[in-house]
């Protein structure tokens, strides 16, 4: 199948490890999720459990966040957060091992706000060193960090594709890591009023994921005016061939309801 539910924000009305069950229920056999747990690190009988929940519901585990700090709280990553680093490497250990023993290879790194009492240059140049220690962790079990621009959060410096592909430019320039890819998130960059037809017909070929949800309103598809079935037809026609994140918001018993109704737009 083509897609994948990110069971982060999808599902919701159920317990975490509940979720990956629902989305075999209804019909899909693959599941994301941002960081599931409260610390980098947590202790091995939670991830475990985690681990469990997917393998038991007999889903494929397709992407896992790093941890990015307190989301509801405001945070965005950690990636270039002055002070976090070894909290970040560590994490990034984890990720990594959950990724080896449930055969996850993409992996979403969030840049991280803009932090007073340091300069963007200085949390720029600490992103490229974490860039790079991400990419060598998961790089041994043959992962890609994903670097993704999003919308709604002021001290977020990522915005448009373009900032992300400068950044992941320069990691692969200073330190020689090749698997940092670009997370094209249809919704994030159609509301920051990005060129998404553009971004697909330059970067189509070598984006790492796809993430979608409808604008406005962040829902599913068809309850917005995005273009969501021409965008992902396209960047198949341009050489994407991989899965397509279902990352919105919806009630869970009609959360899916569009797909069924149109089982066959998102594989042409």
């Amino acid at each position: 199948m083509t897609f994948t539910v990110n069971c982060s924000i999808l599902l919701t009305e159920l317990p975490l490890l509940e979720r990956p069950a629902a989305a075999r229920a209804a019909g899909f056999d693959a599941v994301e999720f941002w960081w599931p747990f409260v610390s980098s690190v947590p202790g091995d009988a939670e991830v475990t459990r985690f681990e469990r929940a997917i393998t038991d519901a007999g889903v494929q585990l397709t992407g896992l966040n790093f941890n990015a700090g307190d989301m509801p709280g405001g945070d965005r990553g950690l990636v270039s957060w002055p002070g976090r680093e070894a909290e970040f490497r560590d994490n990034a250990d984890v990720v990594a091992g959950i990724g080896g023993r449930l055969g996850c290879t993409l992996f979403n790194a969030l840049y991280g706000n803009r932090q007073d009492g340091h300069t963007p240059e200085f949390q720029d140049n600490l992103a490229v060193e974490n860039l790079a220690a991400a990419a060598a962790a998961v790089g041994r079990i043959g992962g890609t960090v994903l670097l993704e621009p999003v919308s709604n959060a002021p001290y977020y410096p990522l915005r448009r594709a373009a900032d992300a592909l400068d950044v992941i430019g320069r990691v692969q320039r200073e330190t020689g890591a090749g698997n940092v890819r670009l997370l094209a998130d249809f919704y994030h960059l159609a509301v920051n009023g990005d060129d998404v037809d553009a971004v697909i017909e330059a970067h189509a070929a070598d984006f790492g994921h796809i993430q979608i949800a409808d604008a406005p309103g962040r829902g599913a598809p068809g309850t917005g005016n995005l273009p969501l079935e021409r965008w992902i037809g396209r960047s198949r026609e341009l050489g994407y061939a991989g899965r397509v994140g279902l990352e919105y918001t919806a009630a869970g018993e009609s959360a899916f309801d569009w797909a069924r109704r149109q089982p066959d737009w998102h594989v042409r």
